[in-house]
């Protein structure tokens, strides 16, 4: 006789995140009645600034607790590596002017629009590299180049030192915006043991949704996290492009698998520097993979077309702590039928369907439907009808 048994099931191994970098998820919120440092100095910063208290605070900026002192500017620029030997490759600096700095020390208010919105101790002040980080972060000194204008343009003296968050502030898309330690929460309930997180500044289209199912074959879940902080006059706004992922997630994505977060930092455009700060701060959101395509955080010819992909081997994976997906350009071949990249199309760019951001915009501005192999219709609708609205 054959004595059939059920095997013993044993309760699922919980889920274990990433550790985030330097081991411990900064997090300097705390709601703060500012009117206890209404003696203290005043300072009024910009967007970008405002952006990288949040960045820095919530932990998505980790192991940064503030802004950072010479030391670890130099090394930053010079070795990719903060002065301990950590990675990290862009200085997240507070500039002033010679003039502001000769009266700011201790403990000063951060306002933005003149409300106060968190503190940085003052522990050091230094002057700015300008030329040096323009060559080593942006690989140009040009002041066309987006970056390097914001640099030049921005005070000689970096203050440096931990900074205090009064609020996290939710700003255009409350029910998306969360905290490193919120999404690493969803991750964790909805039990994905693998995650790819997912960056752009520009509108979704088919090539885009092709990295992501590809990746979705691999992992458990997949964090959309758009950039929503500031970018350059002609880039498609953040409400446009988040309008757009909520479209296309609503009717092509499975909703259990797919997670829409946006990314509150500032655009730098820094190319392969950038692109290895984006994936160090999805590790700290929970993210175990990231996606790095083509040209990504380029603007213009600064940067080869996959610089952003072979930047990465500067560091082992242990060091890294998350896993990087390289692909290639992908697009629609006429003839195969399909979207394909290089490695799986044998015919000619006179096969394939590419639209370049600048052609988009112009078919958008004249009220021309953008091709469907190119993005889906209901994405274009919303394109459409914000160029429409413009007019």
């Amino acid at each position: 006789m054959t004595i059939l048994t059920t095997p013993a099931t044993s309760s699922p191994s919980p889920i274990v995140l990433p550790a985030p970098l330097g081991g411990t998820l900064v997090q300097r919120v705390r709601h703060t009645d500012a009117a206890e440092f209404a003696q203290r100095p005043h300072l009024e910063i910009g967007d970008r600034a405002h952006a990288d208290l949040e960045m820095l605070a919530t932990g998505a900026y980790s192991p940064l607790s503030g802004f950072i002192g010479e030391a670890d500017y130099l090394s930053v620029i010079e070795h990719l590596r903060l002065a301990d030997g950590t990675p990290w490759s862009l200085p997240i600096t507070l500039p002033v002017s010679t003039e502001q700095a000769e009266g700011l020390s201790g403990t000063v208010v951060l306002t933005r629009g003149g409300v106060a919105v968190g503190l940085v101790e003052v522990q050091e002040k230094y002057r700015a590299r300008k030329a040096y980080e323009a060559r080593e972060v942006y690989r140009t000194e040009d002041a066309a180049h987006p970056g390097v204008a914001a640099l030049y343009a921005q005070g000689d003296v970096n203050l440096a030192g931990p900074v205090t968050l009064f609020e996290v502030p939710r700003g255009a898309f409350p029910r998306h915006h969360r905290t490193p330690a919120e999404v690493r929460a969803v991750i964790e309930a909805r039990g994905w043991r693998s995650t790819v997180a997912f960056q752009t500044r520009n509108p979704i289209h088919r090539a885009h949704e092709y990295l992501h199912k590809v990746a979705l074959e691999l992992v458990d879940g997949l964090l959309l996290h758009p950039l929503v902080g500031t970018t350059k006059g002609d880039d498609v706004p953040a409400e446009t492009r988040v309008e757009a992922y909520e479209v296309l997630l609503d009717g092509y994505y499975p909703q259990a698998r797919t997670l829409l977060s946006v990314y509150p930092a500032a655009m730098r455009y820094a190319g392969p520097r950038e692109a290895i700060v984006h994936a160090l701060s999805r590790r700290n959101y929970g993210a175990t993979h990231f996606i790095v395509g083509r040209d990504h955080a380029g603007v213009g010819s600064y940067y080869g077309t996959y610089d952003a992909q072979d930047i990465f081997g500067t560091f082992s994976q242990e060091e890294l702590g998350i896993q990087i997906l390289k692909f290639e350009h992908t697009f629609y071949c006429k003839t195969c039928g399909q979207l394909v990249s290089p490695r799986t199309c044998p015919h000619d760019a006179s096969h394939h369907l590419v639209l370049s951001g600048t052609k988009v915009r112009e078919k958008l501005r004249a009220g021309e439907n953008l091709p469907p192999e190119f993005t889906r219709p209901p994405v274009a609708e919303v394109l459409r009808k914000a160029y429409a609205s413009q007019d």
